[in-house]
């Protein structure tokens, strides 16, 4: 099992120029060793690039991607990890996303696929990330 970042969609959907070949290969090289999952937060920002809810999940579906509840566990690890940010001098408001995923990667223990490894690698030290 692999929890797939948002970003890593938005180089497959946009064709990047600059991440898509590198995203593709990296996602086909973890679909290959088993599920590939995403948190809500993850469609939810997907969800911006689609004219219907139906078109998301379509686009996901095609991929074989699955949806992983979030636990309270995760959501709490989440919180706390966002309040050491804060704490820390974290002044981006637009990142709690990012913690939602990262906690649920680590409380799940499952390697995390992102091009944006930085705030992972720091508030979730345990999680194998796995970088485009």
């Amino acid at each position: 099992m692999t929890l797939v970042d948002t970003n890593i969609f938005i180089d497959l959907l946009t064709r990047n120029p600059d991440w898509f070949e590198a995203s593709r290969l990296a996602f086909e090289r973890r679909m290959a060793l088993g599920a590939i999952l995403i948190v809500d937060v993850v469609f939810a920002e997907l969800a911006t690039g689609f004219a219907s809810e139906a078109d998301c999940s379509d686009f996901l579906g095609a991929l074989g991607v699955e949806h992983s509840a979030m636990s309270r566990q995760a959501l709490w690890r989440a919180g706390q990890a966002f309040r050491d940010y804060r704490r820390q001098g974290g002044s981006k408001s637009n990142v709690l996303a990012d913690f939602f995923i990262g906690a649920q990667a680590e409380t799940l223990g499952v390697p995390l696929l992102t091009r944006d490894a930085g705030r992972y690698r720091t508030y979730f030290p345990e999680v194998e990330l796995v970088a485009s």
